[in-house]
């Protein structure tokens, strides 16, 4: 059977067809659409956490940079 949009129900007839003949695929979408929303909010984090260190170390030279010290390759670097 073949579903129906109506001009005047259109999203309701669609919804309760889901509902009657499909009721597995309304789940399937939620889970999907979850999925994708953790996907990215991860995305987010380790964009954010990447950028914390970045920033963070650029910091580090500046404050290196301001304070008349020289040897501030060392940060650049990363040896001690």
């Amino acid at each position: 059977m073949a579903e129906r949009k109506f001009s005047a129900w259109g999203k309701s007839v669609s919804r309760i067809y889901r509902l009657i003949f499909r009721p597995d695929q309304d789940a399937a979408d939620r889970r999907t659409t979850s999925l994708a929303g953790l996907a990215v909010i991860l995305a987010i984090l380790v964009v954010s956490m990447w950028l914390t260190k970045q920033l963070q170390r650029k910091s580090a030279i500046e404050n290196c940079l301001m304070a008349g010290r020289i040897n501030c390759d060392m940060l650049v670097t990363g040896q001690r």
